[in-house]
């Protein structure tokens, strides 16, 4: 009779944001949903996103202005600037008031953990700065 192996099943591999954020949850879940893996490759500069978002309101066209906001916001997180952070992602919250930006209650942990990411792939062509 043939000995049999058994496999036992492979730990899924974390992603490194996930072995970043370690345990901590909420930052995981709040960088997941609005940090950029390579914001350097956004078209946007931040003050270009608020600008632009500004114009939006304007024209009530609240929709498009979140979106612009959210990308300021996502921009600031890679700048490590947690004031810009909280402003920006808070006008995009005020839009949407139907969703709830965890961004927002965790936002020092947040920004001190994407910079870790930044710094860990990004580092070589253009370091993080706080």
């Amino acid at each position: 009779m043939a000995k049999t192996t058994q496999k036992t099943p492979e730990k899924s591999k974390l992603s490194d944001l996930e072995e970043i954020c370690g345990d901590d949850k909420e930052v995981y879940q709040a960088l997941f949903e609005t940090m950029y893996l390579d914001p350097r490759k956004v078209r946007y500069t931040i003050e270009q996103a608020v600008e632009g978002a500004k114009e939006f309101e304007k024209r009530k066209n609240l929709r498009r202005a979140r979106v612009l906001y959210d990308v300021a916001g996502g921009l600031a997180i890679y700048e490590g600037d947690v004031a810009k952070v909280k402003l920006f992602f808070g006008k995009s919250a005020k839009l949407n008031p139907d969703y709830q930006y965890p961004i927002l209650s965790v936002t020092e942990r947040a920004v001190a953990r994407a910079k870790a990411f930044y710094d860990k792939h990004l580092k070589e062509e253009h370091p993080v700065t706080t």
